[in-house]
């Protein structure tokens, strides 16, 4: 009698095995985007249930970790991971040294097994996104959905086109709490990109708890109003408006992140868009006895009251490019930037802190001093020179901490500092020159990147933006190499960025539908190769993938569903 229903019973598992493998799977099962290399469909399915297991070496801990979570939230038990255990019924997550990109993976769905292989923890993590995009939208939910999910037969060998897949997020302009901050990493590493360039301080805003200068977050972290509608606006809102992330903060953050493969690079601006750091140390403005000025006479009542109190300097509440930067001239303005990144540094993993270095006015350095005395002494020939030399002197103390800068295609002026990359945003010509010259580059036009610009052409019924119009399908036909780099110069470009500039973003969800799908269109520029690449078939893919931000709940524009 045992013996017949050990019989029955292995019957019944091969009788389903084979129903699942004999099972056609049609074309929209493989809606993926970033669109992989290779993708070859086949019969079956595999089913996750709660006798599927994750084996993985201890090296790959923290990815079985997350794909536990991932699925055991789905189907109401979490997977247990058994290093040991191979065969049917499990996932098995490894390395392998014969995958030659360093972010590489393959994925391989049989009716009784799925693998995910990966040259290193960060391959095998994309791995894992794939294999999400595989899964029902409804997955995203986080709560119990179903006992089991069907996950369709295939084989993906995948690598990025790219070593450099980022979003920047201006948090200085308008704050956004860490859960948000944790969303948009999230949102990153689905998407395969794998950098976040944090913009954290500002003419409106310093954002970042330095323990040597309290009073850049007690003061610099709040302005006393903002303008009401379209720089140069109509009115002020008379509000206090601020925040500020703890040290304890970032080091969450940066944690979270990296278990999700995002490095988070900073971006301390100077010398220019230093407003807010001069109203809290007046010192470091060329000219602390100035008041601040702005370009219109929208400036809060409050303000205007602590202006004549004496207090001259204030955070700025408007947008725009300011006069008052840090002081090119005097050693104490390199002492305060130095104990700064003294404090920043140990905080972000990342090899690179970015400098900024764009917009910033001449004409305070044109009239200081000490600016002219600085340029008498290092023979400098002009104030472009003393940029240069502003950006060269921190790129060497920065150097000589183990990072290397960024900094946007302004630090070209006067001469390039010897290991900067060049963020390129005034188009391409910044990016190309750099290139020419054997410097890395990070391509982020304006043209083609900037998720601050309007998506439709029917402004009325759009979010205030700054202006501009990128829809969707422009982000899409971009392709950060350009034409007239030659193959030695190609290597140079290291990939793209999106940025999400918030001066008319007040909002969690005014920063999502900005930012998507036209995230989710660079994901695969920066992904996918060039030839692979078709907008009818990422439209399609798109739609599929939409159904997923739904449940995830994204607030996304949806232009590209409009029929032409």
């Amino acid at each position: 009698m045992r013996i017949l229903i050990f019989f029955l019973i292995g019957l019944l598992t091969i009788s389903c095995a084979d129903q699942n493998k004999n099972t056609e799977n049609p074309e929209q099962a493989y809606q993926i985007i970033p669109k992989p290399m290779s993708l070859v469909g086949s019969k079956g399915s595999f089913l996750v249930n709660g006798n599927t297991y994750i084996s993985n070496p201890e090296a790959l801990r923290t990815e079985a970790e997350y794909l536990s979570e991932m699925l055991g939230s789905a189907i109401g038990t979490q997977l247990p991971m058994e290093s040991s255990k191979t065969g049917e019924g499990g996932i098995t997550l490894k390395l392998d040294g014969n995958i030659e990109n360093e972010e590489g993976y393959e994925l391989v769905v049989e009716y009784n097994s799925i693998t995910i292989s990966g040259k290193t923890a960060k391959g095998v993590f994309y791995g894992i996104q794939t294999l999400r995009q595989l899964m029902p939208p409804t997955i995203e939910s986080g709560r119990r959905l179903e006992s089991e999910l069907s996950v369709p037969a295939v084989v993906i060998k995948d690598e990025p086109r790219f070593a450099y897949r980022g979003m920047m997020l201006d948090v200085s302009r308008h704050f956004f709490p860490v859960s948000f901050v944790k969303k948009y990493i999230d949102l990153i590493a689905l998407h395969k990109m794998n950098t976040l360039h944090w913009h954290l301080t500002e003419d409106q805003a310093w954002r970042i708890e330095i323990k040597k200068y309290p009073r850049l977050t007690k003061v610099g972290a709040y302005r006393n109003g903002t303008i009401i509608g379209h720089h140069p606006g109509t009115a002020n809102d008379q509000e206090v408006y601020g925040g500020f992330y703890t040290q304890e903060d970032v080091k969450d953050i940066v944690a979270y992140a990296a278990k999700q493969h995002v490095t988070i690079i900073p971006e301390i601006e100077m010398p220019g868009h230093g407003a807010a750091a001069i109203a809290a140390y007046p010192y470091l403005s060329c000219f602390p006895e100035e008041p601040t000025t702005v370009f219109n006479d929208m400036m809060s009542n409050k303000s205007r009251e602590l202006q004549k109190s004496g207090i001259h300097k204030i955070v700025q509440e408007t947008w725009g490019v300011m006069d008052d930067v840090f002081c090119g001239g005097k050693e104490s303005t390199f002492e305060f930037l130095q104990d700064v990144l003294d404090e920043v540094i140990p905080l972000f993993p990342s090899k690179y802190v970015h400098i900024g270095g764009d917009e910033s006015p001449k004409a305070h350095w044109e009239r200081c001093p000490n600016c002219q005395n600085r340029i008498k002494k290092e023979n400098l020939s002009d104030e472009h020179e003393l940029q240069s030399y502003f950006v060269q002197r921190m790129e060497k103390y920065i150097n000589g901490k183990g990072k290397q800068i960024i900094g946007w295609d302004e630090i070209l002026e006067g001469g390039l500092a010897p290991n900067a990359t060049v963020m390129s945003w005034r188009g391409e010509k910044g990016g190309i020159e750099a290139a020419k010259q054997h410097h890395d580059v990070i391509m982020t036009p304006t043209t083609y990147n900037y998720f601050d610009y309007y998506q439709s052409e029917d402004t009325e019924n759009e979010p205030l933006a700054i202006g501009g119009f990128l829809p969707l399908e422009k982000v899409y036909s971009y392709n950060p190499i350009p034409k007239e780099l030659d193959a030695d110069e190609q290597k140079f470009v290291l990939g793209a960025q999106g940025n999400v500039w918030t001066e008319y973003m007040k909002t969690e969800d005014q920063v999502e539908y900005m930012t998507f799908p036209r995230m989710t269109a660079l994901s695969e520029v920066v992904w996918s190769p060039q030839e692979s690449r078709s907008w009818e078939d990422f439209k399609g893919r798109l739609e599929h993938l939409a159904k997923r931000y739904d449940v995830l709940d994204i607030d996304y524009a949806t232009h590209f569903l409009e029929k032409k």
